[in-house]
Formats: structure tokens, sequence, C-alpha cells
């Protein structure tokens, strides 16, 4: 059975963690396929909040069994303490499974991160200093420890000794800092070793074998397109492939195994930390968006920026992963404001253009259509047609920009604060 795909189009945070939750109800599977704990997804059902970095978002259906992917990156001390405060809401994380060939994020990975981002002074990349991107330095480099090496002590040990004693030098040679300890690491990952032994699993062929046997399989990606390493807005990107080719490289299965290609976007753009944004919105109205979208991470609290929806960019991410069927994400936010902003047009070194340049540039300036707002709540419609005409207009717009349909709009944090533009299409992926 062909499985579905859910990715960002955007810079994150486009409210991924509530559309899985949407699609997990009818899946079998919900397989997380990179990243690490340092993106964060939130799913609001009645007057709780579950904030997931690491576990899939399907946890919160008991029939669902969620696999954090080969090419994930698992920090087991967060892992823990995450699967320890779902529990402590009453959720049944059971079945949540770990790939044996996803590298472990270790201590010294959160010190490189802090003190690389230390020695570049101004030209900050802007990370959540969660050791993500050392983990995958390591993984490239061949030096890094996997799951499967936390199974077999003296295999570890061997390990960790080599990395403990090249870190060392670097921290000590290179950044001026004191070196780690290599014994209270050894005894701190073995501990975590013992309590995730039963969730460690050979992934690849549970996969494929659940693929074989007609499961319902929903592969989930954290940050979003225009923060993959390879064709996001480098060198501020995130340090795996974020795109929906990375599903395969990220879980071990081939391109036939995948047919609906769902992306989501916000109605508006919002990043966090720093690079180039084009349609950036410097003034009291993205201020105003800020706070009513709650614009706020999840992992780190740190306020992202705001700015107008960009269509040069999402039609390039479109191109990128094949889309198919998009989603669109806190529309609702939008309802206070008379004039919209849509970016249609960069300019860029002196000259106006219509794609997403390689080399996006800080400088470069967004120009833009304005569209008439609907100045009306729409957080408590369920049905298009009965959408404000100026918010069908947005619609529309994106829509024939884009020459995508749109599956469905979020109106709300909440769970059932959506409206199914196609119904019969919508059942026909998710059922």
């Amino acid at each position: 059975m062909p499985s579905n795909v859910i990715v960002g189009l955007q810079w994150g945070d486009e409210g991924k963690g509530k559309i899985t939750d949407l699609f997990s109800k009818n899946s079998d599977y919900v397989i997380r396929y990179q990243g690490g704990n340092n993106s964060g997804h939130s799913i609001h059902i009645k007057n709780r909040c579950f904030i997931l970095h690491l576990v899939p978002s399907g946890v919160v259906y008991s029939g669902v069994k969620c696999i954090v992917g080969p090419g994930a990156v698992i920090d087991p001390k967060s892992l823990i303490q995450e699967i320890q405060n779902l529990e402590s809401m009453g959720i049944d994380t059971s079945q949540v499974f770990l790939a044996k060939r996803a590298h472990i994020t270790m201590p010294y990975h959160r010190l490189l991160d802090q003190y690389q981002e230390e020695a570049l002074g101004k030209q900050l990349i802007g990370t959540t200093h969660q050791g993500i991107g050392p983990t995958y330095e390591d993984k490239i480099s061949r030096i890094g420890i996997r799951a499967l090496d936390l199974l077999n002590s003296k295999v570890f040990y061997k390990k960790l000794k080599y990395n403990i004693n090249l870190k060392n030098q670097i921290f000590t040679k290179i950044f001026q800092k004191k070196p780690i300890s290599f014994h209270k690491i050894y005894e701190e990952y073995i501990e975590y070793a013992r309590i995730l032994y039963n969730r460690f699993i050979d992934a690849i062929y549970e996969i494929h074998n659940a693929f074989h046997n007609k499961k319902k399989i929903l592969f989930e990606g954290a940050q979003a397109m225009l923060l993959d390493i390879n064709y996001g807005t480098y060198p501020y990107v995130t340090t795996s492939s974020t795109s929906t080719g990375g599903v395969c490289i990220g879980s071990g299965i081939p391109p036939n195994f995948l047919k609906n290609f769902i992306g989501i976007t916000k109605a508006y753009c919002t990043r966090v930390g720093f690079g180039p944004f084009p349609s950036e919105i410097e003034n009291k109205i993205g201020e105003l968006i800020r706070e009513k979208g709650n614009e706020y991470g999840s992992t780190t609290k740190r306020p992202r920026r705001c700015g107008w929806l960009d269509l040069i960019a999402l039609k390039y991410s479109c191109m990128i992963n094949g889309i198919n069927y998009l989603i669109i994400t806190k529309l609702d936010v939008l309802s206070d404001l008379e004039i919209i902003k849509i970016c249609i047009k960069y300019k860029y070194n002196k000259k106006i253009i219509q794609y997403f340049p390689a080399n996006l540039k800080q400088n470069i300036k967004g120009f833009y259509i304005d569209m008439p707002g609907w100045k009306q709540d729409i957080s408590h419609i369920h049905e298009y047609e009965k959408l404000p005409e100026n918010c069908k207009k947005y619609i529309n717009f994106i829509e024939k920009y884009l020459n995508l349909e749109i599956l469905l709009i979020s109106v709300g944090s909440e769970r059932n604060q959506n409206i199914i533009k196609n119904k019969s299409l919508f059942f026909k992926i998710v059922t």
C-alpha cells in the first residue's frame, strides 16, 4: 500500500504536529525519518498541549506504531524525559521504537555546537545548541556512535574512548575549554541503553514488512524544505535532508513505497534564527502576527521572525518535493488585517526575478500584490463555502499560482479546527 509523506514547505513551524496527528489516526505506523530533538511538534487536544521533540506524532493513538528511523539522531537523555512526560500525561508509549542504525547525540556534541557558535561571533547560524549538527558531522566522518553500539558495552567503550580523546583535543587546544570526563559519560549512557533496550529494533525490516503486509504508513519530517542541507537557504539550514527525498534515505525504503506527498505551509511565513528572509515584515504588523499566531519556538521559546506568504519560495519547495496535495495552516491569524500582501517577485542583484536563487542573500527583497483582508473571525468555521469571500479569493490565488489543489485549511490550534476543502479526496487519502 503506497504511503503518505508530510513535509513542511517553509522554514519549519508550519504546524506539522497537528496535521500529522490528523493523519495518524488512520495509520498503522508513523515514522520520523530525519532530524533530532532540535525540533518541536505541538498537538493541542482540548485543554492539553503535547510538545513532541523526537517521538513521532502518532504516539497519542494507542494502536499506532511509532518509529524513530535510521536517518534521525537520538539524544537518549532527552528522549527518556520526553517519554516520561508523555506517560505522566496518560499517553501509552509502549509502541515507540528506535532504529538501531540511528546515530546517538552525546554530551560533547552539544558542547561542540555551543563552542562553534561562540567562535563564529557575528556570523552565527543560530542553532538550538542541541548538538544535532555535530552528531551528523561525526556520522559523515564515520566516527559516530550508533544506537546498536550502546547495546555492546565493549564496542561502546572503545568508540566512546576514541571520540572523547579526539574531542578533548579540540576543546582544549582550539576552543581553550575544559576537557570532559570519559567515565562519567560512559556510565551515564550505559544506563540509558538499559532503559531503552527493549525499544531498539531493526527498523528497515520492520518498515518493509509493514509495507508488504499493506499497512498504512505515514512518514513525518522535522524542520522543513527551506532548511534542507542541500536545497535550503545554505548555510542557514539544518544538517539533514528534510525533503521528501530524505524519506527514502532516512527510512531505508525505495521511492515506489511513496504516493501522496503532502506539503504544509502557513498562510504567512516565519523563520527562527538567522538567514535570509525575503518577505519579512519588520514593523508592527509582524509583531501582531507573532502574538496572534503564538510564534515562539516549541523547543527554544525564541520569537520567530514573521513575514508575508512567499509564493516564489513555496513554488520552489513544492517542485523539489513533488507535492501533490497542499495544506494551509494558521489562516485565522490573518483575520484582523485590512490588507494582506503576497510575495510574487524578488529584487535580487538589481534585477526583478521570479525564481528561488541558489545564493539567496540577506538583502534580497520581496515584491508584493495586495489583497483585501476579511476582517472576520474564521476560527469556528468548518465548511469552505462559509468562509468570507476575500478569504476564498486569497486561497484561490494561492492554488492558481502553484497549480495545486489545497486539501485542507487549519483555522486554529485545536484538533477539530479544520476546513476540509475536498472531502472525498481527503478521506480517500487518510483512510
